[in-house]
């Protein structure tokens, strides 16, 4: 892949087959920064799975960097003022559902209880194309709703290794302190360890690099390395 200029220059800034501890990789990146927009900071973590193995889960991140999500919450008519009262931008049943049918997506996530998942699993076609279905692994099929929104609308993020068994995640942005970002990195990578498989070998993570969106990337230490 070619890139441009600013993208070459940017290289030119550091030591590209160099791995960084977390605090100075997120300084660089920082650093090397070159669009005229507060870009996205990336991390990519590339992890060893076996063929059934997955990793998937959420978190909440200390330092906060997106905007505040709104929430649409499935749930009997009986429980939407409690939604809404938490925080929720939409809740309720029938009418809800008849909206996604249409196509109506005007929400960032969406939370069910587990009574109205026979309903809800209905629209698979339309909130799985957008990684909007309601799941009980990320904490959006729950009768804790008030809880789900709280968290959700702390910025509760999920991650999840894609077929090549890679994780990639927003974790800030360039206008950030760089200490922030690195906390954030830090969390996420504790979180992996956590959710490690108890029969993964050692090289379990096997490389991660930090990025701004339009820049190069810059690798991280893992403990491996450290």
């Amino acid at each position: 892949m070619k890139h441009g200029k600013k993208y070459t220059d940017a290289l030119k800034k550091f030591d590209s087959t160099q791995a960084y501890d977390v605090e100075k990789a997120c300084q660089i990146v920082k650093d090397i920064h070159f669009a005229k927009f507060d870009e996205t900071v990336e991390l990519h973590v590339a992890l060893k799975l076996g063929k059934s193995q997955t990793v998937r889960d959420t978190l909440v991140f200390p330092n906060q960097f997106t905007a505040e999500k709104k929430v649409l919450v499935f749930c009997p008519e009986e429980r939407a003022k409690e939604a809404l009262d938490a925080g929720a931008a939409y809740a309720g049943a029938a009418e809800y559902i008849d909206k996604v049918k249409g196509g109506w997506l005007d929400f960032d996530i969406a939370v069910a209880t587990p009574d109205m998942m026979k309903d809800v699993g209905r629209l698979g076609m339309v909130l799985g194309r957008k990684g909007l279905m309601p799941n009980p692994k990320t904490g959006t099929v729950t009768n804790d709703i008030v809880s789900a929104i709280n968290e959700l609308k702390k910025g509760r993020t999920e991650f999840r290794a894609d077929k090549t068994g890679i994780i990639h995640i927003a974790v800030g942005k360039v206008s950030m302190d760089a200490a922030k970002v690195a906390e954030n990195v830090k969390v996420l990578l504790t979180e992996l360890d956590r959710k490690k498989p108890a029969d993964a070998k050692a090289d379990f993570v096997r490389s991660v690099s930090v990025s701004s969106s339009m820049g190069p990337g810059v690798w991280v230490e893992t403990k491996e390395e450290a």
